[in-house]
C-alpha cells in the first residue's frame, strides 16, 4: 500500500531537497511530498530465509529502531492509534464546520454556557498535569477563534488562549514543575500572540455590556408582565449565567495579569475577590448549559471527556508522540468550579507573601503553604512574587542583604551589629560579604524546593544538605577569624559559632523536613518507625533545641552588654530590673521543639513496646537486613559535619542499653510519660494554633492509651496507628 503525506516545514538542507520532491509555500518554507513505497511483499518473501530466533541487523536498523517499529502503530503502545478504534472519524475545525457539526454563529445561551463550562473543566484538567492536546484543545473553537462569528464565543475563546499563555509563562519562569505536575508543550497551536491583552479584555468587556443591556431589558419586561412568562424568566436567567461566565473570565484574566506585576497588590486582591463572588453564581447556574452525551452512548475512554458540540476528544490524537496512551479524565463541571474556587483562595493566600520582609518569616510561610499540597499554578506564582529574579527578593531587595539581616535577627553576631568595629578590617568585611554571597544559592534553593511537589521536595532536600555541609565549614572558619579579631579590639565580644549556629538551625530544619516527609509520603514501613522517631528524638530535635537556646542566650547577652555600656549614667537598679523583665526571643519556638522532641520520644518507646509485645508485624530475618534499611534512610545526613551522623552500630549500642532487662509494660509507661511532658509544654503556651490543638489532642489520647496498655488492659487487642489527625504523628488506637 502506498500513501502520500504532506507536511509544512522550515527550509530544508540541500541534501534534503535532493531527497524529496518539494515546492515553496506561502510561508517561505516547503511543502514536501513523501513518496511511500509498499515493501510488505518483498519483506515477507525475504524474512522466510531467516531461521527461528534469527534477527536481521543493519547499521541503520538496530535493536532500538526495531523496538520503535514494534511500538509504532500498536494500539497498546502508540497513542495515535486510538483514532483507528470505532467508526466515528475525528473532525478538524474546518471539517466540522463543513459537516454542520460546529456552529460559528447564532449559538443559543444554553450552548454557550455548556461550551464555556466544559472549556473551564478542560483547563482545570490541564493544570492537573494532562496535555493541552487532550484537554483544552479538544475544544475545536480554540483552533481557529478568528473565524468564530458568535461574539461571546469568540471573545471567550481568545481570552482562554491568552490565559493559557499567561499560565505557561508563570510556570515556565518559576521552574518548580516536574513532568507529573504540568506539560508545557502547545503542539503547534497558536496562543493568539497578535492579540494584545488590552484588546482581549476589551472584547470581553464589549460582550459584557451587550449582555448587561439584554438583562436589564428582559428584567423590565418580566416586571411589567402579570402573570410572569416562565420562558422569559428562563431566558433572563440564561443571560445572567452567560454574563457571569464572561465576567468571570475577564476578572480571572485580570487577576492573573495583576499577579505578574508586583506594583498591583491592591488590584490583585480586588480581582480575586471578584472571582470568588462570580464563582458563587457559576456554581448555582452550572446546570443551565447543554449537557454531554450520556456515558452509555459513548465508547471507551471518551466517556470522561466532553462530547457536546465543539468538542472532539480524538481530534489531536495524531499529534501525540508514539508512546503508551495516557488516560485522560476531564473533571466534571461541578468539580472544575470547586477547583477554581480553591485556586482563587490559594492565590489570595499567595499574595500575602509581599508583607513578609523577614527571610525566616517568609521561609515559614513557604513551608506552611507547601504542606497543603497546592497546585502548580499557585506554587509558581508564589515563587515569582517572592523571588522573581536571582538575588532579588520581592523584586526590590538584595537577597544577600535579606540573609544578612536574617542572621543578625537570629543571633545578633557582633560583626553585623550597628557601629561594629570588626568590619573596619577590610579582610573581615570581605570574609563576611563572601560568606553571605555563598549563602544565596543554598537558601534560595531551599525557597525554590518548597515550590516543588511533596515527593520531589524530599529528593531535592537530600541534595541540598551537601551545600549546607560546605556552608557549615565556611561559617566555622569565618567565626573563628572574627572571634580572634574581636578579642584584639577595645570592646571584645565572643563571636564563636554565631554564623555557624544560624546555618546549623537551617540544616536541622532541612533534616527534620526530610525525615518527616517519609511519613507523609508513606515511605516507611511500620517496623521502621522506631529508629526514625529515635533519630528525631535523640538527635535532631535535641540539636534544634540546643541551637535555639544558644541563639536565645546569645541575644540576651548581647543586649545585656549593650545595656551595661549605656548604664554609666543610669542607676544600676533600673538596669537590673530591665534585664530581669526582658522576655526570651525564642521561648515559644523552643517550647514547640520540646513538644515535638517529647512526642518523638513517646513514639519511640511505644514502638519498642509494640515490638517486644509482638504487636507489630516484622519482616522475616532471612529476607530483611535492618542495617541496610537504616543506612538507606539516613544516608543524606552523612555529608554534614554537624550534627554527625549516627551509624547503625551506634544506634544499636545506645538502644540496647535502655532495652536491657525491660519488658513492654515498662516502655508503655515511659512513652506515656513522654506524651504527658509534651502535653505540659503545650498547655503552658499562651496561645495554640490549629496544629497545636491537634498535637494536644494527640498527646492526651496517646497518654491514656499507653497507660492502659502499660497496665495490661486489652493486652491481646491489635494496635492501630491513625494518621488522619496529623501527617507525622499518629494517634495510637487499640
Amino acid at each position: 500500500m502506498a500513501a502520500n503525506e504532506e507536511r509544512s516545514s522550515s527550509p530544508l538542507s540541500e541534501e534534503e531537497l535532493n531527497r524529496y520532491d518539494q515546492m515553496p509555500n506561502a510561508d517561505g518554507g516547503y511543502t514536501v511530498s513523501y513518496n511511500w513505497v509498499d515493501i510488505t511483499a518483498e519483506f515477507t518473501k525475504n524474512v522466510k530465509e531467516l531461521e527461528l530466533g534469527e534477527l536481521l541487523h543493519d547499521e541503520m536498523f538496530g535493536l532500538l529502531e526495531a523496538m520503535s517499529a514494534i511500538e509504532m502503530m500498536d494500539p497498546k503502545m502508540d497513542a495515535g492509534m486510538v483514532c483507528n478504534r470505532g467508526s466515528k472519524k475525528a473532525l478538524t475545525f474546518d471539517q466540522a464546520v463543513e459537516a454542520g457539526a460546529l456552529k460559528l454563529k447564532e449559538l443559543t445561551a444554553s450552548e454557550q454556557i455548556g461550551i464555556i463550562d466544559s472549556t473551564l473543566a478542560c483547563l482545570v484538567s490541564w493544570l492537573e498535569g494532562h496535555s493541552l492536546a487532550q484537554t483544552v484543545f479538544t475544544n475545536l473553537y480554540l483552533h481557529k477563534p478568528y473565524q468564530i462569528e458568535d461574539r461571546p464565543m469568540k471573545a471567550f475563546s481568545i481570552a482562554v488562549l491568552k490565559i493559557v499563555d499567561l499560565i505557561r509563562d508563570f510556570i515556565t519562569k518559576a521552574l518548580v514543575f516536574e513532568e507529573e505536575d504540568f506539560q508545557l508543550i502547545t503542539y503547534g497551536f497558536r496562543l493568539v500572540p497578535d492579540i494584545t491583552e488590552t484588546r482581549a479584555l476589551g472584547m470581553l468587556r464589549e460582550v459584557e455590556d451587550e449582555l448587561s443591556k439584554k438583562m436589564k431589558a428582559s428584567k423590565s419586561k418580566i416586571m411589567e408582565q402579570s402573570p410572569r412568562d416562565e420562558q422569559l424568566i428562563a431566558q433572563h436567567e440564561d443571560t445572567l449565567a452567560l454574563y457571569s461566565r464572561i465576567k468571570f473570565t475577564r476578572t480571572f484574566y485580570l487577576a492573573l495579569s495583576a499577579l505578574g506585576k508586583r506594583d498591583q497588590t491592591l488590584e490583585q486582591g480586588r480581582y480575586l475577590g471578584g472571582c470568588s463572588e462570580l464563582l458563587v453564581i457559576l456554581q448555582k447556574t452550572v446546570d443551565r448549559g447543554i449537557k454531554p452525551a450520556p456515558p452509555c452512548t459513548t465508547s471507551g475512554s471518551n466517556r470522561d471527556i466532553p462530547t457536546i458540540m465543539g468538542f472532539d476528544p480524538l481530534v489531536n490524537q495524531r499529534l501525540l508522540p508514539p508512546t503508551f496512551p495516557r488516560y485522560t479524565k476531564i473533571k466534571c463541571r461541578e468539580e472544575a468550579l470547586e477547583y477554581f474556587d480553591a485556586l482563587v483562595q490559594r492565590l489570595k493566600t499567595v499574595t500575602k507573601i509581599s508583607s513578609y520582609s523577614s527571610f525566616h518569616a517568609a521561609l515559614d510561610f513557604f513551608i506552611e503553604f507547601s504542606r497543603s499540597s497546592p497546585c502548580i499554578l499557585s506554587r509558581s506564582i508564589l515563587q515569582l512574587l517572592y523571588l522573581p529574579h536571582y538575588n532579588r527578593v520581592l523584586g526590590a531587595h538584595n537577597f544577600t542583604d535579606i540573609l544578612r539581616e536574617a542572621a543578625k535577627t537570629f543571633i545578633c553576631p557582633p560583626a553585623l551589629m550597628p557601629k561594629s568595629t570588626l568590619l573596619n578590617n577590610p579582610q573581615a568585611k570581605e570574609y563576611v560579604d563572601t560568606f553571605f554571597g555563598h549563602c544565596v544559592r543554598p537558601l534560595g534553593t531551599l525557597i525554590q524546593i518548597c515550590g516543588n511537589n511533596r515527593a520531589r521536595q524530599r529528593d531535592k532536600l537530600a541534595h541540598l544538605l551537601e551545600d549546607f555541609a560546605s556552608l557549615q565549614d565556611e561559617a566555622e572558619r569565618v567565626d573563628a577569624f572574627l572571634h580572634n579579631l574581636s578579642l584584639k579590639s577595645d570592646n571584645p565580644r565572643p563571636h564563636l559559632a554565631c554564623l555557624g549556629t544560624w546555618i546549623l538551625y537551617h540544616a536541622l530544619r532541612v533534616m527534620i523536613m526530610y525525615l518527616l516527609s517519609g511519613f507523609e509520603l508513606e515511605l516507611y514501613s511500620v517496623h521502621e518507625y522506631h529508629y526514625i522517631y529515635w533519630y528525631l528524638y535523640e538527635f535532631l530535635y535535641g540539636w534544634l533545641v540546643s541551637s535555639l537556646s544558644r541563639a536565645d542566650s546569645f541575644i540576651l547577652e548581647q543586649e545585656a552588654a549593650k545595656d551595661m555600656e549605656k548604664a554609666s549614667g543610669r542607676s544600676s537598679k533600673k538596669s537590673k530590673a530591665k534585664r530581669k523583665n526582658r522576655s526570651r526571643p525564642y521561648g515559644r519556638e523552643i517550647a514547640m521543639a520540646q513538644v515535638l522532641l517529647n512526642m518523638c520520644g513517646g513514639y519511640h518507646r511505644a514502638m519498642v513496646a509494640l515490638r517486644l509485645g509482638d504487636k507489630l508485624q516484622t519482616p522475616h530475618y532471612e529476607f530483611d537486613d535492618e542495617r541496610v534499611r537504616y543506612e538507606h534512610r539516613f544516608a543524606p545526613f552523612a555529608s554534614l559535619i554537624t550534627p554527625p551522623i549516627m551509624h547503625y552500630q551506634e544506634f544499636m549500642e545506645m538502644t540496647s542499653n535502655i532495652k536491657e532487662g525491660q519488658n513492654s509494660a515498662y516502655f508503655y509507661m515511659q512513652g506515656a510519660d513522654f506524651f504527658h511532658q509534651a502535653r505540659s509544654f503545650l498547655e503552658g503556651l499562651p496561645f495554640l494554633d490549629t496544629e497545636g490543638q491537634e498535637l494536644l489532642k494527640i498527646c492526651k489520647t496517646n497518654f491514656v492509651v499507653l497507660k492502659l496498655l502499660g497496665g495490661g488492659h486489652k493486652k491481646e487487642s491489635p494496635v492501630e496507628l491513625d494518621f488522619s489527625s496529623h501527617q507525622h504523628f499518629p494517634i495510637i488506637k487499640v
